[in-house]
C-alpha cells in the first residue's frame, strides 16, 4: 500500500459536470502536495463519473468512488471518510474552489494550534446575483467571527465554520462519531459535538476558499437547513449540557416564543421572559411573566443556577444584550448563551 497521505479531502458529488472540472483544478494547484482526493459520486445521471475517470488516469491523487444509489450529502460524507486515509480530514465542495495556499495555510494552523480540532477560513461567496440580504449578512459575521474564543461564544447563534472549506483532525471526527444522517444540517451537528467534546475550532484570518451559491442548493430548499431545523438541532444538544437549570428567556418577541415552545415540547424549565419592551413588562407571554432587565440579579442567577437564553433576531440587538448582561458581570456560556 501507499504511504497515507497527510490529507484525505471528502467530495460528495451529485450532477456536478458543469462545475467539477474548475473545483478539481483548483486543488491540483495546491502548494501542499501531500493529499488525496476522495470523490463520491453520489448516483449522478451526467457527465459526472466520466469527469472523475479523467482525472483520477491523470493524477492518482484523486480517487473516485460511485454509488449506485443516492445516499444525501451525509451519507455520501460518510462513505468517503471511511474510504480516507489521512490523519486529516478536509472538506472540498463539487461547485466552489480552494484558493492554491489553502492547505498549507489551514495545515499550519493546526500545528500552531494544537488545542483546535477543526480549521476553516474567511471565505469569498459568489456570484454577486445569487446573494440574498440574508447571506450577505451571514458572510459578514463569519468574516467577523475568527478566533477560538471567537467561534465559541457564538457557535449557538449560527454554524460557525463554512463546511466546504473545513479541514478536521481524523482522530476528533471519529471520536465524535463522524457524520450523521439526521433532521438538520449534518455540519452545524458535526461542530456542536466537537465543541462539546471540548474541541476549539478555529479560521484561518485569510481568504482561502470561494464559496458558490446558487438559488437551488439544499440550503435554501431542503428542510433540514430551515431555522427550526437549526434550532432543533441546538436544543438537542444544548439541553443535555445544561443538566436541566432553569431558564430565562431574554426576548418575549416571535424568536422568544418560539424558542419557549421548542424549550416546552423538551419538557426544559423556563420560568419568565426578559424584555425591554415597556407594553410587555409585568404581562405574561405563553403563561410566563415578562420582567424587565433590572430583575436580572447576578448572585440570584447564579445561586438559582439559572441559564439565561437570548434570543432575539433584530440586527445589532445580540452585541446591546451581551454588553448589558456583562456589565451586570454575568459571564457568556456560563451564565447566559445566545442563540440569536
Amino acid at each position: 500500500m501507499p504511504v497515507a497521505p497527510q490529507i484525505s479531502l471528502l467530495l460528495p458529488v451529485r450532477n456536478g459536470a458543469a462545475t467539477l472540472h474548475e473545483a478539481l483544478d483548483s486543488l491540483a494547484q495546491q502548494t501542499f502536495r501531500d493529499w488525496e482526493c476522495v470523490i463520491v459520486d453520489d448516483g449522478s445521471r451526467d457527465e459526472t463519473a466520466e469527469i472523475c475517470r479523467r482525472w483520477t488516469r491523470c493524477d492518482p491523487r484523486f480517487v473516485l468512488h460511485s454509488l449506485l444509489e443516492s445516499r444525501g450529502v451525509a451519507g455520501a460524507l460518510q462513505h468517503a471518510a471511511s474510504h480516507a486515509r489521512g490523519a486529516l480530514l478536509g472538506r472540498q465542495d463539487a461547485d466552489d474552489r480552494s484558493r492554491a495556499d489553502r492547505l498549507a495555510r489551514q495545515i499550519d494552523y493546526l500545528h500552531t494550534h494544537p488545542r483546535c480540532v477543526a480549521v476553516a477560513s474567511r471565505v469569498h461567496l459568489f456570484p454577486p446575483e445569487a446573494l440574498t440580504p440574508g447571506l450577505r449578512a451571514y458572510a459578514r459575521w463569519l468574516d467577523e467571527t475568527l478566533t477560538p474564543d471567537q467561534i465559541a461564544r457564538e457557535i449557538w447563534v449560527e454554524s460557525p465554520l463554512p463546511h466546504p472549506a473545513a479541514l478536521m483532525r481524523r482522530e476528533a471526527f471519529e471520536a465524535c462519531g463522524g457524520y450523521r444522517q439526521g433532521p438538520w444540517p449534518e455540519d452545524y451537528d458535526l461542530w456542536l459535538r466537537l465543541h462539546l467534546r471540548g474541541g476549539r475550532l478555529g479560521k484561518v484570518d485569510a481568504c482561502l476558499y470561494d464559496w458558490r451559491h446558487h438559488l437551488d442548493r439544499l440550503t435554501f430548499r431542503d428542510p433540514r437547513y430551515s431555522p427550526a431545523a437549526f434550532l432543533d438541532c441546538k436544543l438537542q444538544h444544548l439541553l443535555p449540557a445544561l443538566s436541566g437549570r432553569p431558564l430565562r428567556i431574554w426576548g418575549a418577541g416571535r424568536d422568544g416564543r418560539r424558542l419557549l415552545r421548542a424549550l416546552r415540547d423538551r419538557g426544559a424549565d423556563a420560568r419568565a421572559f426578559v424584555d425591554i419592551d415597556p407594553r410587555k413588562i409585568g404581562r405574561t407571554r405563553l403563561g410566563l411573566p415578562v420582567e424587565s432587565p433590572r430583575a436580572i440579579d447576578p448572585s440570584d442567577v447564579r445561586e438559582r443556577h439559572e441559564m439565561l437564553l437570548v434570543a432575539v433576531g433584530t440586527r445589532g440587538a445580540r452585541a446591546l444584550i451581551r454588553a448589558r448582561l456583562e456589565r451586570l458581570g454575568l459571564h457568556e456560556l456560563d451564565d447566559f448563551i445566545c442563540l440569536h
